[in-house]
Parts: C-alpha cells; sequence; structure tokens
C-alpha cells in the first residue's frame, strides 16, 4: 500500500552551532581559493553547513566515535557563517566510567588553506560560537496531525537532507497486524496520526562479517556475540498498531527525513503470524503467543542444548528424556497465549555435562 499525495515542508528546520569569521590577516590570501573546515567530533552524526548551504555529513563507524570531519568548501571574502549539527543516537548506559564518554563536537575546530607551497592552519576552537539545542519541527509539533504548518504539493524533492514530508493514506483492511516498510529512507523518525512508531536509519548497513549459524553466550560478554542480519540495516519493518489507524477516512504518516532518501518508495502492508519461537535458559518462565490466534503445531522443541535459530533450529548432543514436543503440544495446542515454566522438574534433566541447559521451540501459528 503506497503512500498518495506526498508533501513536504520546504522551510529550514535546524538546531546548529555559528560561528562567524572574517577573510583578513594571513587567512585572507586563501579565501580565494578551496578551503578544508576540519571538525574532531565525537557526534554519532555530524552535520556541516557553510553560509546556510549544505556541505555534508559524517558519523560513527563499526564502534569508533572518535573521528574527523574534513570537506573542500569555498569561503567567500569578508563574514562567513560555519554551522554544525550534532546528532546523539543513544548515550552510553554500562561499562566503567561510561558517563565521562563524550557524544558531540569535542573539538579541536580548524580551517585549512593553501597559499602556493604554504599550509596555513587557522583555529577555531578559541573563537565564540552560539549554541542551540532541538530542531524547529519537533518544537512545533509538525507531526501532529492538526499541526497549522504551511505544506508544500508541489516538486517535491528526494534525497534532501532535512525535510519533513506528509502523505495521507487508507487503513489496509481486516484485522491482520500492519506495518511500514522504511527500507526507501535514509535516517529520521516516523509518524502515523501524530504517533511515534520509531526512529528508523535503513541507509545504516551492518557489516557483512561477523556472523554465525550459532550462538553461545557462556563467558565474558563482548558485543561481537552472537550477532545475526550481517549486511543488513537493523530494521526495516515498524509495527503499526491497529489503535493508531482510522478505519473509516484517511490516515497521516510524517516523516522527518535527516539524510535524504525516496519518500515514494514507504508502503504499508498487513502480515500474519506463521510462527513463535523461544530460545531460552532453564529457570525461566517464557509465553507464546500468536497475537489473538490459536497456536496450532508445535514444530520443533527440545530441552537440553538445542542449536540454531528460529526456523532452523536443531537437537544438540545432550537432550532430555521427557519428549519436549508431546508436553508442548499438550500445553499449548489450541490456546492463544501459552506460558512454560523452563526447569528439569517439567522436562527431565539431560547429562550436558556442565553447558546451560535451555528449550528452544518454534510453534505454529
Amino acid at each position: 500500500m503506497s503512500l498518495r499525495g506526498t508533501k513536504v515542508e520546504l522551510k529550514g528546520n535546524l538546531s546548529i552551532s555559528t560561528l562567524s569569521i572574517k577573510a583578513r590577516d594571513h587567512m585572507s590570501s586563501v579565501f580565494h581559493t578551496p578551503c578544508i573546515p576540519r571538525v574532531n567530533s565525537t557526534a554519532h552524526v555530524l552535520h556541516a553547513f557553510v553560509n546556510g548551504r549544505y556541505i555534508g555529513n559524517q558519523h560513527a563507524e563499526n564502534g569508533n566515535f572518535h573521528y574527523v570531519f574534513e570537506k573542500e568548501v569555498k569561503f567567500k571574502p569578508g563574514r562567513n557563517v560555519i554551522s554544525l549539527l550534532s546528532i546523539t543516537v543513544g548515550l552510553a548506559n554500562y561499562g566503567a566510567f561510561f558517563e565521562s564518554q563524550p557524544a558531540g563536537i569535542t573539538g579541536p575546530i580548524f580551517i585549512i588553506g593553501g597559499n602556493g607551497d604554504e599550509t596555513i592552519v587557522k583555529d577555531l576552537s578559541a573563537h565564540k560560537w552560539s549554541y542551540k539545542t532541538g530542531l524547529n519541527g519537533f518544537e512545533n509539533q509538525l507531526f501532529r496531525t492538526e499541526s497549522v504548518s504551511k505544506w508544500s504539493v508541489e516538486s517535491v524533492p528526494f534525497n534532501r537532507t532535512m525535510t519533513w514530508y506528509k502523505s495521507t493514506f487508507k487503513a489496509p483492511l481486516g484485522n491482520d497486524p500492519v506495518v511500514v516498510d522504511l527500507l526507501g529512507l535514509g535516517k529520521g523518525t516516523a509518524w502515523v496520526n501524530g504517533n511515534n512508531i520509531g526512529r528508523y536509519w535503513p541507509a545504516f548497513i551492518s557489516n557483512k562479517n561477523g556472523c554465525s549459524a550459532t550462538c553461545n553466550y557462556r563467558g565474558a560478554y563482548h558485543f561481537e556475540k552472537c550477532q545475526t542480519n550481517c549486511g543488513e540495516p537493523t530494521q526495516r519493518w515498524y509495527h503499526v498498531p491497529r489503535s493508531f489507524l482510522n478505519t473509516e477516512g484517511d490516515n497521516t504518516i510524517v516523516l522527518f527525513e535527516e539524510m535524504g532518501g525516496n519518500p515514494s518508495l514507504v508502503n504499508f502492508k498487513t502480515t500474519k503470524v506463521g510462527s513463535v519461537c523461544a530460545n531460552v535458559y532453564e529457570k525461566n518462565n517464557i509465553q507464546l503467543s500468536c497475537d489473538r490466534k490459536p497456536i496450532s503445531a508445535i514444530k520443533f522443541a527440545s530441552f537440553g542444548n538445542p542449536q540454531g535459530n528460529c526456523g532452523s533450529f536443531e537437537k544438540g548432543s545432550c537432550e532430555a528424556s521427557n519428549n519436549a514436543v508431546d508436553i508442548l503440544t499438550q500445553l499449548c495446542v489450541g490456546k492463544e497465549i501459552c506460558s512454560i515454566d523452563v526447569s528439569t522438574e517439567k522436562f527431565g534433566a539431560p547429562d550436558c555435562r556442565g553447558s546451560a541447559r535451555k528449550l528452544a521451540v518454534e510453534a505454529i501459528c
């Protein structure tokens, strides 16, 4: 179900830090040639503008949050304005001294130019910078369905940064869950009828290497354990609760696109839950649910050290003597919600030679 009648707000809505500089003293001789602003940053995403013109962005990659942004730009004689927009996706909440980890524009900031064979460096760090937080579009609540802001309906721009898009759509028929595909977008936030359905960043693709068909969390934790979806974005499908939608009349979707994308590729669809899975260590309680539909069968169940992932579970080298499929069939089939106590009392006590025992189950809806 595609978007129709897309609209865009064409007025700016940036939160920026600004600096006024003048082409004088030892820098005046280099302003007729391209110069390079150099920004040392720990911002998760950094956007840069010179004299109101967008010059580029950079973001942290592969866990490296310290980087240098550089982009060649032509300054004009006289007064110039450098604007930097720093975006933080989240803050660290664990690890030693996590509260002291920087996230933002830490500096120093330089302008680098050339005059013949001479390289001239101007340090802007000590200059007076103005500072503002927040985005005008958020402050003006452009995502609200009753927003009074004027929207343009002509020449809708694609792949443009810092742009608000707005469109209407009809709710999909039926009672099946509704999802929206945001894969064609860059990075931003989405709302349906004024309800925030999440931040998106499908343009950020994970490393193609590091995933494995098996998963073992034993031992010291590190972030490379049990990685999945290598070479894919973190998320492309976003759930839109039926309670957010108007069954009669139009519904409104609003997108704030930070990096540039194609909103015409956004589409809604309904989905059905084919199966549900769980992979839980003993001494825990799990709950299986088929989204208001009864569980029809248990495709796989094993208590011991099963391997694999949902859809491709396999029995491991040890398994309980009690038949887990029979136990869960009796407990769950025909029910919309099924609670399971993962314990040796229920499934038996397999000898896994010191390995932690767990239950893997896949139920058909």
